[in-house]
């Protein structure tokens, strides 16, 4: 359930209240007690934020700080919303509202904030722990119904993308991944249309099928198409999601417990496509969008695909396999040459490809690389505003190289160094047209909360992808 949300003309008595300030000063209530005020105005001389409680109500107070970068600006307001989630959550407060005083309009990041702060996974549990207000009235004279309707509907999406990575196996195998598409797409108004083994098989979908070897459980190849009837695109942009709903390494089995305990998150590009098309089916966005997601686990069964096998992909490409850990970048390989049939304006695949991208950046920015600089600098400029950061990284040719085989056209692993544009490269053979590849290893699944991104799955790619359509529009 989400709180609703209204705007009101003028502020309301005995409510809870959060006031957003510029660098100026700060505006409080009428009324206000003139002690509480000089407690307030003193802690704002050195803090950003601080918190009055007079029982039964809350008053919160957040001041913009100055930053070179404006997009700063935004993330400090979406931080302070999280602080006062958490003293909402501790009184659990049902009413509230906000009122905007920082003329930078930082309204909307801040109840974003707040929002995404109110993320609970609470399905196995005997005791709950969500809460979310249930009603909260903002003052403003800058924002519309239909801007805060597209902000519920964005959040609501994350959620969705953080649900999905936090289900375990033994609920979201490849096969409920695609039920649960389908059970999104009608929620939202995209079509999806799932491939089964044997479709995937005549397709001879060979990266797709020699993961699937080792899994009791049978394959999927999701298609989701959003294509409103005022699509300002004439080619569609496609969105290609690795959906490894479980990662043990295969026959190459990853070391336990710290590798494999949250392998359920590998599917967390897939996530985020299906979370991103849902957003901009929700909120109507005028693009065509595709969205493939192949999906399977990665098991060490008896039949497994191990070390040294050849395989044959989508586009007849042969590969050695070196590794059976290096299993994403083949089911995407089979998405991306099956992508070539849309004659697409622009493909940008989303994966937990490689640990060594969270190396590159930690657990703040992905890892971007592709053959269009035009769509980079609109994807980092999107995942400036929304913080989903983008780092950009080279596939030069040389990336190619220890990627050629005595046997095949290519082997799946190349070398240790440089891994993250290897995989890229690997990538890059199976393109023929616009095309990104965003490596999320490091931001898709935290071990412990930070701020308004929760530990487990965070939803990251989101709000990154949503924005950057936007952008296109």
């Amino acid at each position: 359930m989400f709180p609703k949300i209204k705007i009101i003309a003028s502020p309301k008595d005995k409510i809870s209240s959060a006031f957003l300030s510029g660098i100026s000063g700060i505006k409080t209530p009428d009324n206000f007690p003139e002690d509480d005020m000089k407690y307030i105005e003193k802690r704002l001389e050195n803090e950003t934020e601080c918190s009055v409680y007079r029982h039964p109500l809350l008053y919160f107070f957040s001041r913009t700080k100055e930053h070179k970068k404006p997009y700063y600006l935004a993330e400090h307001a979406r931080t302070a919303g999280h602080k006062f989630y958490e003293l909402l959550k501790g009184e659990k407060i049902n009413s509230l509202q906000i009122m905007d005083n920082s003329d930078s309009n930082l309204l909307l990041p801040f109840l974003e904030g707040l929002l995404l702060s109110a993320y609970s996974f609470s399905k196995y549990k005997k005791e709950k722990d969500n809460y979310i207000p249930a009603e909260i009235f903002v003052i403003t004279e800058t924002i519309t119904t239909e801007q805060l309707s597209e902000l519920e509907n964005l959040v609501q999406a994350v959620f969705h993308a953080r649900d999905l990575v936090n289900e375990p196996l033994s609920f979201l195998t490849a096969t409920c991944f695609s039920d649960e598409i389908e059970r999104l797409g009608k929620e939202a108004g995209f079509t999806v249309e799932v491939l089964n083994r044997k479709k995937i098989e005549a397709l001879r979908m060979g990266g797709l099928l020699a993961v699937n070897k080792g899994s009791i459980d049978p394959p999927t190849f999701n298609i989701l198409e959003w294509k409103p009837e005022n699509h300002v695109n004439e080619k569609p942009v496609v969105l290609v999601g690795k959906g490894i709903v479980y990662d043990t390494g295969g026959l190459s089995l990853k070391p336990t417990p710290k590798s494999m305990d949250y392998m359920k998150s590998d599917m967390a590009g897939g996530a985020a496509v299906v979370s991103a098309i849902y957003a901009a089916a929700g909120n109507k966005l005028p693009v065509h969008i595709i969205g493939l997601i192949p999906a399977t686990d990665n098991r060490p069964d008896g039949n497994a695909y191990v070390p040294g096998d050849i395989i044959t992909m989508f586009d007849g490409t042969t590969v050695e396999i070196r590794n059976t850990d290096a299993e994403g970048r083949l089911l995407l390989a089979d998405a991306l040459s099956y992508a070539k049939k849309y004659d697409p304006m622009l493909v940008v695949d989303v994966a937990t490809l490689t640990g060594s991208a969270e190396i590159i950046t930690g657990p703040h920015a992905l890892v971007a690389m592709g053959n269009h600089q035009d769509y980079l600098m609109k994807m980092k400029n999107a995942g400036e505003e929304v913080f989903e950061r983008v780092v950009e990284v080279p596939i030069w040719d040389e990336y190619a190289k220890p990627l050629k085989s005595s046997v095949a056209d290519l082997n799946n692993l190349g070398v240790r160094e440089g891994q993250t544009s290897i995989a890229g490269k690997f990538l890059e053979h199976f393109t023929s047209y616009p095309w990104m590849h965003l490596d999320i290893a490091g931001v898709a699944y935290f071990h412990e909360k930070d701020g308004y991104k929760p530990a487990g799955g965070t939803g990251f790619g989101t709000r990154l992808l949503y924005r950057f359509l936007k952008l296109l529009n």
